[in-house]
């Protein structure tokens, strides 16, 4: 028989001190993962969250049943062509991983099946493929396998026409590589064994064993990251050093791959630049001189250095220039004008250009895979929170355009007419006007009794756009209204939004979410007994920082994965991600920012009072946060929380920061989120 009594984690007093500041920590003896006893405590904790959801558990296998019913199985990607192969992602019923493919040629020719990842995810917990990179003879593939759920890949090589994989393995890397021009020299980015920072770049000859693979690169800088690619025009191996503030380039002849990498330009603090080849120029979409927005520049492939960079497209006020893909007759601008993704379509010789059209009130359009250089075909990604995702050809010479593929939600019952959606502006408490896009089923009255479910993120400029899901769908069918709430610390509405939402601006984005949340009860959207928040990783951050702040404007709240103990783990420069972090959240080493820090980090505030009903849920093996955070937040929430609603905590033990693996196991996960909610309205059969 299982206890249903909470479980309640051992008080072990450490001393953590700063700037004369002492901070005692009572359960910081959770972050030690071979602890016999920590494992303990989380399967205890676990067992308690399964015995008091056990009554949702049919309820829960429903829910995914319904869900996976509306995905197709036997789906498969819109195949593009690359080097005189197309390319395919398939899926096959029963299958819960991908298959990648190609067809020599033309899309009538014979399949050649390059990985199964069904067979090779065999006698695996959690499996991930990904990186796969084809030689530029079509002979050879590598590929990144992770079967831990730590982000940490091995590379292998592949021989396509033997079907050979050959015995070298390259450990502890980001999974991605390019080929040299020679078809035997491959580049590569290995990371950090502790801090898993990708910091090294090195070049492998086939044929030689890894341990003679020779470093290339080595970004010492801890606030930095490395990445290696190849450019469109596939003329240059390129690397990649990027902090949240500042980038650099280095780039090399991929027909010369013994030669010396070259710096583009010099990484000076607070400038950053992208870089796109084309004929004899680079284009460089960078902030250069306060172009906040961004802009692009241009200059010739022998003087880079910034110095030298020309104005091609002008910075503007309100628009922000995210990314160009660039065309043998054609560039396309990817914008964002407020809040709304726009095409731009601009000939080379300056003949013509124009917008491709969308007509919605809220949308999401963004470029797809485009290797393709000599086309007059740009591929695009179209949704509303309404309709499904549409792959579409847009002919940029005839301005006429084809979808490829329709998303299909099976299951016989959605109809998009059945939905609403609407984007609606929230002023928050400094007068600041607030975007939410808001989704629901036609038959929801907006009468201030519906549930609503809100949602946040808010950091590192990260845009949550308003996306169609078909697994929202059971949610919005059983009376939910769905929220996105585009606080700041994005960049819904450009560069501003982000920067006023960061460092010693963090709080901006928390009083935009509650101050979102209290809107939608003015305006009878829902009410506090019926309103629930949701955030991931740094939007579990918000929702700790928010059940703090005002716990009685919410019923529920799920925080997946959440960043909570924001000064210990910024102190802490061995874990993932810390050095590079402290352009996002300040450095907690100075007073300032570890004053600002304590005052909304939400293990720091715990306090005696009621919370809302809350889920909390982790990976054991998470290297973006640590486990130990949430659980470490749940056992003092137990120890301070007053009342009597519920607080669980749900540990993956197999899996990472992205959760289970496999096309549906991750749906399993949602299940129990949407149980969680769908138990507190009362809505289970």
């Amino acid at each position: 028989m299982i206890a249903v009594n909470a479980p309640v984690a051992k008080k072990l007093p450490t001393e953590l001190k700063k700037h004369g500041d002492v901070r005692v920590d009572n359960y910081y003896w959770l972050n030690d993962r071979e602890n016999e006893n920590v494992i303990e405590y989380l399967e205890k904790e676990n067992e308690y969250y399964q015995a008091l959801t056990a009554h949702t558990k049919d309820f829960r296998d429903q829910l995914f049943e319904e869900m996976k019913g509306r995905i197709k199985e036997d789906d498969s990607s819109v195949p593009y062509k690359r080097n005189g192969y197309w390319y395919i992602t398939r899926y096959e019923k029963g299958g819960e991983y991908p298959i990648f493919s190609r067809k020599e040629g033309n899309l009538e020719a014979e399949e050649q099946i390059m990985f199964n990842c069904n067979q090779l995810a065999k006698g695996h917990e959690f499996f991930n493929l990904r990186g796969v990179s084809v030689s530029p003879d079509n002979r050879l593939a590598a590929f990144g396998t992770d079967t831990v759920s730590r982000r940490q890949y091995y590379i292998q090589i592949k021989n396509l026409e033997t079907g050979e994989i050959y015995p070298d393995k390259i450990e502890n890397t980001t999974g991605s590589a390019v080929w040299a021009e020679d078809n035997k020299t491959l580049f590569y980015t290995k990371k950090d064994p502790v801090t898993l920072r990708s910091d090294k770049i090195y070049k492998h000859k086939l044929g030689t064993s890894a341990d003679e693979d020779e470093l290339v690169f080595h970004e010492e800088d801890e606030t930095f990251s490395a990445f290696v690619y190849k450019s469109k025009s596939r003329k240059y191996i390129i690397i990649g050093s990027y902090s949240t503030l500042t980038s650099e380039y280095q780039i090399l002849e991929a027909s010369k791959p013994d030669g010396t990498f070259r710096v583009f330009s010099p990484r000076e603090r607070g400038t950053e630049y992208n870089i796109y080849h084309y004929e004899d120029h680079f284009y460089v979409l960078t902030n250069k001189d306060g172009a906040t927005n961004f802009k692009l520049m241009k200059t010739t492939e022998s003087d880079t250095d910034s110095s030298n960079w020309k104005e091609f497209v002008p910075h503007r006020e309100k628009v922000l220039l995210e990314d160009v893909e660039i065309f043998k007759d054609y560039y396309v601008l990817s914008e964002r004008d407020n809040g709304l993704n726009r095409l731009k379509v601009t000939r080379w010789d300056g003949t013509e250009n124009y917008y491709v059209p969308f007509d919605n009130e809220t949308y999401v359009a963004y470029t797809y895979v485009n290797v393709d250089f000599d086309t007059q075909k740009l591929r695009y990604v179209y949704n509303a929170m309404t309709s499904p995702y549409s792959i579409i050809d847009f002919d940029m010479e005839s301005r006429t355009s084809e979808i490829k593929k329709e998303q299909e939600v099976l299951g016989g019952k959605f109809n998009k007419s059945n939905y609403r959606s609407e984007r609606v502006w929230a002023t928050a408490r400094d007068g600041v006007k607030v975007p939410i896009s808001l989704v629901y089923h036609k038959d929801t009255k907006i009468d201030g009794n519906s549930p609503l479910f809100q949602y946040g993120y808010g950091s590192y400029g990260s845009t949550t756009d308003p996306y169609f899901s078909s697994v929202r769908l059971s949610l919005l069918d059983r009376g939910f209204i769905y929220a996105i709430a585009h606080v700041r610390g994005g960049e819904y509405l450009g560069r501003p939004w982000y920067e006023n939402g960061k460092l010693l601006s963090k709080k901006n984005t928390f009083n935009d979410f509650i101050d979102c949340s209290k809107f939608l009860i003015e305006n009878n959207y829902t009410n506090s007994e019926h309103l629930y928040a949701y955030g991931g990783s740094a939007g579990g951050l918000l929702m700790g920082a928010i059940v703090n702040m005002e716990p009685e404007l919410y019923n529920g709240v799920i925080a997946a994965v959440p960043f909570v103990d924001v000064i210990t783990t910024m102190l802490d420069e061995s874990i993932p991600l810390t050095t590079g972090e402290y352009d996002e959240w300040g450095n907690p080493n100075e007073k300032e920012y570890y004053d600002y820090m304590k005052s909304y980090s939400p293990y720091d505030n715990v306090q005696s009072q009621e919370y809302p009903h809350l889920l909390v849920t982790t990976g054991l093996h998470d290297s973006q946060v640590q486990y130990w955070e949430p659980a470490k937040w749940v056992a003092k929430l137990r120890e301070y929380k007053t009342g009597n609603n519920l607080l669980f905590l749900d540990t993956n033990m197999d899996a990472g920061h992205g959760g289970a693996s496999g096309r549906f196991e991750a749906l399993k996960e949602t299940a129990k989120d949407y149980a969680f909610l769908l138990d507190l309205e009362g809505k289970i059969p």
